[in-house]
């Protein structure tokens, strides 16, 4: 039936460009059938961290840092907290780290707060660095 035309070379227009692969996958997306679908599945793919358990050496540490922290509140020093951050939208979440001077530690809210009003719990904070700690090491 389509003998006469099977062997003939694939045509290639002398006029037009050849579209590329993305734009002619592109002129099938506005039929997706699952409106929101992709987002689902990115949002199911990404990942969380689990919150690390500190043994009570390092949570013992930790305090320290934090008492000689309150102690030289006045002193302006910049301080790197590294902390776990809940995620939103699904369990775990991530360590991030803020860097910055502290204005205030509220040992009633157990909160910190640094200069630029970014508000640290401090019971999620896994690491203190800075330069007044020297003393410890």
């Amino acid at each position: 039936m389509y003998d006469d035309i099977i062997n003939l070379p694939h045509h290639v227009s002398t006029k037009r460009p050849q579209m590329s692969m993305l734009d002619r996958a592109a002129q099938f997306a506005p039929f997706a059938a699952l409106t929101g679908y992709d987002a689902a599945i990115k949002e199911t793919g990404r990942l969380t961290d689990e919150r690390i358990e500190m043994d009570e050496e390092s949570l013992n540490m930790l305090n320290m840092k934090f008492q000689l922290l309150v102690d030289a509140l006045d002193e302006n020093q910049e301080v790197s907290f590294t902390y776990f951050k809940p995620d939103e939208t699904k369990a775990g979440g991530a360590y991030v780290t803020a860097i910055g001077s502290v204005k205030k530690v509220d040992d009633y809210e157990r909160l910190i707060t640094m200069n630029d009003g970014t508000k640290i719990p401090m019971d999620d904070v896994y690491s203190i660095e800075s330069e007044i700690f020297k003393v410890l090491d």
